[in-house]
């Protein structure tokens, strides 16, 4: 099932480029985070984890959150 988790963040990473490039209200953008919402919901009725779509990465000077 990971197909699933790839798709979803796929589809998180092309929205998000559409949005940046034409704006968030942009019919294309909206297309594309609908398409990514679906993913996304897809991937949690599969029984996925909202951490496998997006995993924490520490970043560099920060503290680490608090779990």
């Amino acid at each position: 099932m990971a197909h699933l988790i790839h798709a979803a963040r796929a589809a998180q990473h092309r929205a998000a480029r559409a949005a940046a490039t034409v704006g968030a209200a942009h019919p294309l953008a909206r297309l594309l985070l609908a398409a990514a919402a679906m993913a996304a919901a897809a991937a949690w009725e599969a029984g996925h984890r909202v951490t496998d779509v997006h995993p924490h990465r520490a970043h560099p000077g920060r503290p680490h959150s608090r779990a």
